[in-house]
């Protein structure tokens, strides 16, 4: 879940830089007509980041299961999926430690492993005011079964706005076509400081500049929360063979994509690399 200890706030605005975002047409260009594929997925790193850690396990559940077990389940089931796909470069991103240094540490790794993509795995759920008390085998517990939904964001300072759109976008409706809707509470006032901006009403994506693994990391990046575990119903949904299956076909799809329409910066980016080193 997206908390004030995943961000890091700053005295000082800095304005935006203005990029041109991924056109929808495009993207819906891309998914609908195919083209044989153009990327070497042997060479194309996904970096999987498991949401936050053990020792600072994010949202609990309606039925007390902290969500990093569920983050870290999803993670590794994405991880032999897109292995099997042949992206065996791909990186389960695991962290330890307390909230906030456990933030630096992972945008620090993943910046480290030359990787084409992030996507940070998440669960999600709303804040205290919006929950209700119940008990759960005996023990008291919370939920919010009002909202349910994926949702996927994006920060304006990554340095790869354009690129982290898209994969957001593929992604969403990728999730969009399967069924899935996405979470609309980030739009309303009563989410308080929680409240965000909807960038692409049709895919899901919301704009969150403060979160460090996604304006910390050099590579295009998004954060996905995959359903929201505050929920009863979907807290047991998101247990599911079914619906790992589903976000996994979802998300394969999506990379597939990207990477397809990435393969020409990439092979621009080797060609300018091995110009340089012949100039040596």
């Amino acid at each position: 879940m997206l908390t004030a200890s995943i961000v890091a706030l700053s005295s000082l605005i800095v304005p935006l830089a203005v990029v041109e975002p991924a056109r929808p047409k495009e993207i819906e260009q891309a998914r609908s007509q195919p083209k044989p594929s153009t990327c070497d997925r042997s060479q194309f790193r996904v970096v999987l980041d498991v949401g936050h850690t053990v020792d600072a396990p994010g949202a609990i559940s309606a039925r007390n299961v902290p969500e990093y077990d569920f983050n870290l389940r999803l993670a590794k089931y994405l991880e032999r999926r897109l292995i099997e796909d042949g992206f065996t470069k791909t990186v389960l991103l695991v962290t330890g430690g307390r909230a906030r240094p456990s933030l630096f540490a992972r945008a620090a790794k993943a910046n480290g492993l030359s990787a084409n993509l992030l996507v940070s795995i998440h669960h999600d759920s709303v804040p205290d005011s919006l929950m209700e008390s119940w008990e759960f085998e005996g023990k008291q517990s919370h939920f919010s079964d009002r909202f349910r939904g994926y949702s996927i964001f994006v920060s304006y300072e990554n340095p790869h706005l354009d690129r982290s759109l898209l994969f957001g976008r593929l992604l969403g409706n990728e999730l969009k076509d399967r069924g899935l809707q996405y979470a609309r509470q980030y739009t309303q006032p009563i989410m308080g400081r929680y409240q965000r901006k909807l960038i692409d009403p049709d895919a899901g994506v919301y704009r969150f500049d403060e979160l460090i693994v996604l304006k910390g990391t050099q590579m295009p990046a998004v954060l996905f929360e995959a359903g929201s575990i505050i929920n009863r119903e979907e807290e047991l949904v998101m247990n599911s063979a079914e619906r790992l299956d589903l976000i996994s076909a979802s998300l394969r799809a999506a990379v597939k994509t990207f990477c397809n329409l990435s393969a020409p910066i990439l092979r621009a980016r080797t060609g300018n690399s091995a110009t340089r080193s012949s100039a040596r």
